[in-house]
């Protein structure tokens, strides 16, 4: 098992990859710097051997599917996830890896948007969807994370190993800070200082198609994660409109004792139905989801077992 591992997930990043490294490698000598290609064309790969990186692959294309592949086969103590794009400063890599060592957090986010982020970042769109992700997650999961969709972030054991990757993309960063929002982990932020990319490297985001993925992602985790919430509002909302069509109708009822609008009460009582069908099933689901939380407990301590068994703690 090692004590600390770099993970650096690459695509097309060759104009940089050499420095990432080499930096990681100055900043913490005793980590193991991993490098995943994902299907890189510009040898990234080559350079980031020569670099002194272990190299090794990806072939489904995303985000995602890379960080899953990284959770499965890596072990150890402390686990750093940074791009190869060279934005982010490895000079808060040793403070971020002391407190997951210490075991003072479980996720250790390095928060852009607290320093220079809006400054240097030269695409106004992303400021604009960080700034309405971290809202909208804060917000809607009652949470106080700084920066949602940081892609430095350090992690426990305890964590890589029981966090389920589900996504394939950039979504990746949104789903770690709401799983460990939902499970009651140890979360800390440090300010760290970020950097637009230099001249003639690329980002692969797409503004438009990834920043509807990432809502289509909240939209998803809300319904996932809070489903009482979610289906209770769906049921607020039908009988809402139920009750509009229906006072109409009840007042010329008690006025004349007849009822114009018969298709429409017929309506106003199917709205009330799936009113209630909706609220019973955000109670059904989030009895599930109670479920699903102890059964992760258990999972939990069995990761721990794993944990003190390959380390001899």
């Amino acid at each position: 098992m090692d004590e600390i591992a770099v993970l650096i997930p690459c695509f097309n990043e060759s104009q940089t990859i050499g420095k990432v490294v080499n930096d990681w490698k100055r900043e913490l000598p005793e980590a193991v710097i991993y490098v995943y290609d994902n299907n890189s064309t510009d040898g990234t790969d080559i350079l980031a051997k020569e670099a002194g990186a272990v190299v090794r692959y990806e072939s489904r294309q995303g985000k995602g599917n890379v960080v899953r592949r990284m959770f499965r086969e890596i072990d150890a103590r402390c686990y750093i996830m940074i791009d190869g794009d060279d934005t982010y400063p490895a000079d808060a890599g040793r403070s971020m890896a002391d407190q997951i060592l210490a075991g003072q957090a479980d996720m250790v986010i390095g928060d852009r948007l607290s320093s220079t982020y809006f400054v240097e970042n030269k695409r106004p769109f992303h400021n604009m969807g960080n700034s309405m992700v971290r809202f909208c997650i804060n917000h809607l999961f009652r949470s106080s994370i700084s920066d949602i969709m940081t892609g430095y972030r350090a992690f426990s054991y305890q964590f890589v190993k029981s966090f389920p990757v589900l996504s394939k993309g950039f979504e990746i960063e949104t789903e770690m800070s709401v799983h460990a929002v939902d499970k009651n982990m140890y979360i800390k932020s440090i300010v760290i200082e970020y950097r637009d990319r230099p001249a003639g490297s690329e980002s692969k985001l797409n503004t438009i198609s990834d920043g509807m993925r990432v809502l289509k992602t909240i939209f998803n985790l809300y319904r996932n994660y809070k489903p009482v919430r979610f289906f209770g509002m769906a049921a607020l909302i039908l009988f809402l409109l139920s009750a509009c069509f229906f006072v109409p109708i009840f007042i010329e009822y008690i006025k004349t004792g007849l009822v114009p609008h018969f298709p429409t009460l017929i309506v106003c009582g199917f709205c009330v139905i799936a009113a209630l069908l909706s609220l019973f099933s955000g109670l059904i689901l989030q009895t599930l989801i109670q479920k699903n939380r102890q059964e992760f407990e258990f999972h939990l301590l069995e990761v721990n077992e794993d944990f003190k068994r390959k380390t001899g703690d």
